[in-house]
């Protein structure tokens, strides 16, 4: 017997029947049950997500500083208004600015990880100045532009921060169609930036409403009156002495949003406003004193540093995921509804009902597969980028990197999109799974949505980034019917002929819980759906429409492709990080690699059904089977949320906390932030209705008592 039960067993002795329910129900005896059941090693687990014990023992570090931060530990932004919001995202901005100065890249990249589920507010508005504006110094300006720029705002922002001027009012996705200029006048040696119209407003700016110096603005390069497409210009916009705006720059705030009311997204127009030529960012294109543009023999070069945000929310979608899951599967350990004579009145565990174990398991199980997809889309991304810096367009091997870049822009605009839908499904689906309690800003869920939600739309729209992908799979189709050997993620493409028309050949419909199993299934329905596309498209092409048209008129099949690719491949990168796992952890694991894997098969039962590579019988043992598996990983959740290792500070909700005492600190922190007032408007609003004049009382009076004689003489008659 363990030592809890054994603690437990012995104060029964001494209890009365009442007292011994109220003791098996307690939310903290609950969750210690729960975690004396663990199958496995939780810290183990923990340095398999973490990448190993010291990279465990580094954020652990990060999350006590953060905690111990005077100013981070202000960490309930529930009753603050939209400027008080950004001022203390400006304190956090300025505490957190000395640990540059102290970490490599990479560490910083992991504090920033840390720091995106306590605040992602303020990680957006950290991430503004050091990951787009100086992303996009580092992958357009020169080596001398960048040490320049660098020098002024990458550690001690001496006299600059920056903001990152890409979008418009009238154009996001479409940024090959923005519409500032920025005009070379050859006599003055200077760039005219310039907003033509007011849809060329720059819009969602964030920081320019009230703190960038600096913004890269993204315009139509026009020399000689000839236009040279989109590039790149650092435009100063405040004096840093003052922060008056500079001649000819004109910036306001776009107001509150749904979320996110931390970062002072703003808008900006142009008006004639001249900058140097030097402030032209020239790693690619080139224009020199005599208005002679050099444009590079690749431009898809230019296009590696933008992919930053996309690996970072993958990321980010894995771990928000996790800690929403963390309080939801928490929570429903130890919320107890409906008593049975089977639990001799003891109300039973909201986990134990297998509809809830259906309703949170898959969603654990995606968990997983999506941080083990965030971190090898990283480790990508992060590949592709120093053989961009290597890169020339003389090298031999440049094919190979354009091969990557290709992949890596392909697979990080499908992965942003479906791991950040899926993220805020989780986040809604763990908000009704709390019931009542989940509507409550307190319990965290609520403004988690709220601050997530934008991810599907920046960066890129999700709709637009799915059909690029799958624009990338009719490609990497026609490119393996050609004979072209394909790159690991749509490798399957170069089996068509083993793949097309196959069906399931297992003997025992138990055989189809196995990892080859499933791993085929994939990759046929997946292979069929980008056949069909591509076929779809080569038909528009035959009968003559253009092939931007082509794509267009296919759009339905090629998105439904990139969503089947999408799961597929995300379910291959959960193989791939249980492979490195130990044995025992293989154990747990591999039941929490099945659910994901059967749930989505039977979430897209349609798909397998119609490339019949499953029969109906066999989809009805796999819903059977995710039944099952619901149940099995419902018995390890406990100890499988735990090994997310976020403190309770990180779950910053009473319904999340460690220890199970949710109703405790829920009320507590309830009563702390709503003290005892006097009533806001008793006297101007509730008393004039409740204490009328006293003639209008009496005359109330006489008519009341009119009714119910009249109601005593019918009664009488009756």
């Amino acid at each position: 017997m363990s030592s809890a039960k054994a603690r437990v067993q012995a104060v029964k002795q001494h209890l009365s029947p009442e007292e011994e329910r109220a003791l098996a129900v307690s939310p903290v005896e609950s969750m210690k049950e729960e975690r004396n059941n663990a199958a496995f090693d939780i810290r183990a687990m923990t340095y398999l997500l973490d990448g190993g014990k010291p990279a465990t023992l580094v954020r652990e570090r990060m999350m006590l500083e953060l905690e111990r931060d005077q100013v981070f530990r202000m960490n309930d932004f529930h009753d603050l208004t939209k400027d008080q919001l950004r001022e203390r995202t400006m304190e956090k901005f300025r505490s957190l600015l000395h640990h540059l100065t102290n970490e490599s890249v990479n560490t910083f990249r992991k504090r920033m990880e840390v720091v995106s589920l306590v605040d992602p507010g303020f990680w957006t508005r950290f991430g503004v100045h050091y990951g787009l504006f100086f992303g996009a110094l580092q992958g357009s300006a020169t080596p001398g532009q960048f040490s320049y720029w660098a020098s002024k705002g990458a550690v001690s922002l001496n006299g600059m921060i920056g903001c990152f001027a890409m979008t418009e009012i009238g154009h996001g996705s479409n940024v090959a169609g923005v519409e500032t200029t920025a005009t070379f006048d050859e006599a003055s040696d200077q760039f005219v930036i310039h907003s033509p119209t007011i849809t060329a407003t720059k819009w969602w700016i964030g920081g320019a409403a009230h703190t960038a110096t600096h913004a890269v603005v993204f315009a139509q390069l026009l020399v000689g009156g000839k236009r040279y497409g989109v590039k790149s210009f650092v435009v100063p916009l405040r004096d840093p002495n003052d922060y008056s705006l500079l001649a000819g720059v004109n910036i306001g705030d776009i107001g509150k949003k749904m979320g996110r009311d931390g970062i002072d997204n703003g808008w900006i127009t142009f008006t004639n406003v001249r900058i140097p030529r030097s402030y032209m960012l020239m790693k690619h294109t080139k224009v020199s004193r005599s208005g002679q543009v050099k444009e590079p023999k690749l431009q898809q070069l230019t296009y590696g540093a933008l992919l930053q945000g996309r690996a970072a929310m993958v990321v980010d979608s894995g771990n928000v995921a996790k800690k929403a899951l963390t309080i939801a599967v928490r929570y429903a350990a130890v919320r107890r509804q409906f008593a049975t004579k089977a639990n001799q009145g003891v109300e039973t565990k909201l986990l134990d009902y297998p509809i809830h174990q259906r309703r949170l398991m898959p969603l654990l199980a995606q968990a997983f597969a999506m941080h083990f997809t965030g971190t090898e889309m990283m480790e990508m991304y992060l590949t592709m980028m120093d053989q961009l810096e290597s890169a020339s367009p003389e090298d031999a091997d440049l094919q190979q990197v354009m091969e990557n870049l290709k992949e890596t822009h392909a697979t990080s605009a499908g992965l942003k999109a479906f791991c950040t839908w899926n993220c805020l499904n989780t986040i809604e689906q763990c908000r009704q799974a709390c019931g009542g309690h989940g509507y409550s800003a307190y319990t965290g869920l609520a403004g988690m949505y709220q601050d997530f939600a934008v991810h599907c739309t920046w960066e890129g729209d999700n709709t637009i980034l799915t059909l690029q992908a799958g624009r990338y799979l009719i490609s990497s189709y026609r490119e393996a019917q050609e004979g072209k050997k394909l790159g690991s993620g749509v490798a399957y493409l170069n089996n068509l002929n083993q793949l097309i028309g196959k069906k399931c050949s297992v003997k025992n419909v138990e055989e189809i819980v196995s990892i080859e199993v499933i791993t085929e299934a994939w990759d046929v329905v997946c292979a069929n759906a980008v056949q069909q596309a591509a076929e779809e498209f080569d038909g528009c092409v035959k009968r003559g429409v253009d092939v931007d048209e082509a794509y267009e008129q296919c759009s339905q099949s090629r998105l439904y492709a990139a969503k089947l690719h999408s799961y597929g491949y995300l379910f291959k990168r959960f193989v791939d990080g249980i492979s490195k796992a130990s044995e025992d952890l293989r154990k747990v694991l591999i039941d929490v690699c099945y659910l994901y894997g059967l749930y989505t098969i039977e979430d897209n039962a349609g798909a397998f059904l119609q490339y019949e590579y499953f029969s109906p019988a066999q989809i009805s043992f796999i819903r059977s089977k995710v039944n099952g598996l619901c149940k099995i990983v419902r018995d390890q959740a406990i100890p499988l949320v735990d090994s997310f290792n976020y403190s309770d500070y990180i779950v910053n909700s009473p319904l999340g906390r460690k220890d199970g005492d949710v109703y405790v600190h829920y009320f507590a922190q309830v009563k702390q932030q709503n003290p005892p007032k006097e009533h806001p408007y008793f006297n101007r609003l509730i008393k004039p209705l409740i204490h009328r004049k006293a003639n209008e009382d009496e005359l109330d009076d006489e008519d009341e008592e009119g009714g119910l004689e009249e109601e005593d003489e019918e009664e009488d008659a009756e």
